[in-house]
Order: structure tokens, then C-alpha cells, then sequence
């Protein structure tokens, strides 16, 4: 198991992020859907926990096959997905990824929001994180993949007009107020022979990617978001997971947005070679399983079995 604590600040507040994160959320999903792949929300409810309180479970399913490595893609089915299941206790939440093709493959993440600028240690309790696996990510000066380079996301020349902030500068964690700081603690684990170690890195990696752009589009999009209540931003929420899902039902449909069929559901699909394989490899194919609203991560760290920034 591969665990890594990655710390990413904002010039904005915890309050401010409540609002800004779903927006941020809602919007990249819906960006980022297209060509028969990206997010499909398939719920997202009100909960409760006995320790968190009220909060809100939202599970969605990514579609990313052509998103993963050549060698990876020899063992996985074309119709592929995760489950991403999180809870969302803000400013304290869980997401779990989960995945039935692949059930020993375990990833958890832990996030603690906190009003400094990324001094505060051992914020997840229990046995700290070595000070090797902690790692600072600059949403101004550490380098994203081209692809998700947009000028307006420079926050080296990102001005918000509604709040006066900006642009960023070096060494502006020390300076900038407000300023905030996201705790990840990532859980990483993929237990099979040969392929543990660069798969593990490999997912660290893109969730580390996957961090940057998404804690910079917060920033750069604040004049979008900022004065929003909670409700407005449910409403903006749900207005896009419409249509996020709608784009991937056409896609896989081949159909335009007026048509009215409806979303095939999608099952694994493994040949029996494929399945012989991975026998052999010690992996066993599971049914999709359905995630209460109760996080599992609550209690320990799962075998990930089932079927989502």
C-alpha cells in the first residue's frame, strides 16, 4: 500500500470553499464528459453519521478507458468504469474508489479543511504521516499536463474582480490572506505481483494531476462562484449533472440531444480468456455492490469490490 498526504493551499477561505469545491466539482465533471467517456452522476442525496453528522453522498461512475496506460488496457474490458462514492461531512469528507473488474484494487482518501496555510500536522489522528510521503502541491508554479493548461487558469494572471484577489506570486502561501489549506490523505493499493508498484504510482500521479487543476479552477473560476448561497449552488449542481449525463447517454447512444432512448446498461464485458487470465493472476471478477451511506472508510480501509474533484 502505497499512502501519500498531499497539501494544497488557496487564497480563500473554508467557508468560501464550501460553496466554490461543488461548483468546482460540478463544472470540471462536466467539462471533462464527452466522446463516450467522463462522469455520470448516478446519485446525490442528503445523509447522515452518527460521529459527522448531516452531509451528502454523492456516487458517480467514470468512464476512462482510453485514459489508461497501453499495458493496463490489455487486462481491463472496453466498457469500463469506477465507482466514486464520497461523503461529504464539510469540512471533513471520504471518497473511495472502487471497482468490480479489478477487486483488489483499493483507493481511499481522507480531506481536512483547515484556515492556514498547510503548518498543521497530523490533522487525520492516529499514526502521523512520514514527513517523506507528505508532499506540497503549488496550484501557481507546479507544472499540470498540457492539456489542462488554460491561460485563464493561470493564477499568475488571475485577477477576481468581485473579491480583489490575485494574481498569485512566489511564496505567496506565506503572504496571501485569506489563505486555506486542503489535507489529502491518500490510501493506494493495488495487491497484484508484477504490477503493485508502477500501478500505485501510476494512480498517485493522476490524482496529484488531478488536484492541481482542480484546486486552480476553484480559484480561477471564484468570480463565478463567490456570493452564491447553498442552495444556488445544489441547483447549479444538479443543472449539470443533467447535463453531464445526458452528454454520455448520447455519446454512447450515437444519438442527438432531442433523442429519447435510454441509457444502455453497462456490465462488464470479459471474454473467457480474459477471465481464465486473470484467474491466474489470483483475481476474482465481483458483482457491483451497493455503497450505504455509511462510509465503509469510517471503520477501515476496504477491499474495494463494487461499482463514480
Amino acid at each position: 500500500m502505497l499512502v501519500k498526504e498531499y497539501r494544497i493551499c488557496m487564497p480563500l477561505t473554508v467557508d468560501e470553499y464550501k460553496i466554490g469545491q461543488l461548483y468546482m466539482i460540478s463544472k470540471h465533471s462536466n467539462e471533462q464528459s464527452g466522446g463516450g467517456e467522463g462522469v455520470e452522476v448516478v446519485r446525490n442525496e442528503p445523509c447522515t453519521d452518527p460521529k459527522h453528522g448531516a452531509g451528502q453522498i454523492t456516487e458517480k461512475r467514470i468512464y476512462l478507458n482510453s485514459k489508461l496506460p497501453a499495458w493496463m488496457r490489455k487486462f481491463v474490458p472496453m466498457v469500463f468504469y469506477v465507482t466514486e462514492t464520497a461523503w461529504n461531512f464539510y469540512p471533513y469528507t471520504i471518497t473511495e474508489y472502487t471497482c468490480s473488474f479489478i477487486p483488489r484494487l483499493q483507493v481511499k482518501i481522507e480531506t481536512h479543511f483547515l484556515n492556514d496555510n498547510g503548518c498543521s500536522e497530523n490533522v487525520f489522528g492516529g499514526k502521523p504521516t512520514p514527513k517523506d510521503s507528505v508532499c506540497f502541491l503549488d496550484i501557481l508554479s507546479d507544472p499540470i499536463p498540457d492539456k489542462h493548461y488554460k491561460e485563464s487558469e493561470d493564477l499568475s494572471h488571475w485577477v477576481s474582480k468581485k473579491t480583489g484577489r490575485g494574481p498569485l506570486e512566489d511564496c505567496w502561501r506565506n503572504s496571501s490572506k485569506p489563505i486555506m489549506c486542503s489535507y489529502k490523505k491518500v490510501n493506494c493499493s493495488f495487491e497484484i505481483y508484477g504490477f503493485q508498484g508502477r500501478t500505485e504510482e501510476f494512480i498517485h500521479r493522476n490524482i496529484r494531476d488531478i488536484l492541481l487543476v482542480g484546486h486552480r479552477q476553484a480559484v480561477a473560476w471564484i468570480d463565478e462562484w463567490h456570493g452564491m448561497t447553498l442552495e444556488e449552488v445544489r441547483q447549479y449542481e444538479k443543472k449539470l449533472q443533467e447535463e453531464t449525463n445526458s452528454k454520455l447517454k448520447n455519446d454512447v447512444n450515437g444519438t442527438d440531444s432531442s433523442s429519447s432512448l435510454p441509457v444502455p446498461s453497462f456490465t462488464r464485458s470479459i471474454s473467457v480468456t480474459d477471465e481464465q487470465s486473470l484467474e491466474k493472476m489470483g483475481v476474482k471478477t465481483l458483482d457491483i455492490s451497493d455503497t450505504s451511506c455509511k462510509p465503509s472508510s469510517l471503520k477501515n480501509t476496504i477491499r474495494l469490490n463494487s461499482t463514480p474533484e
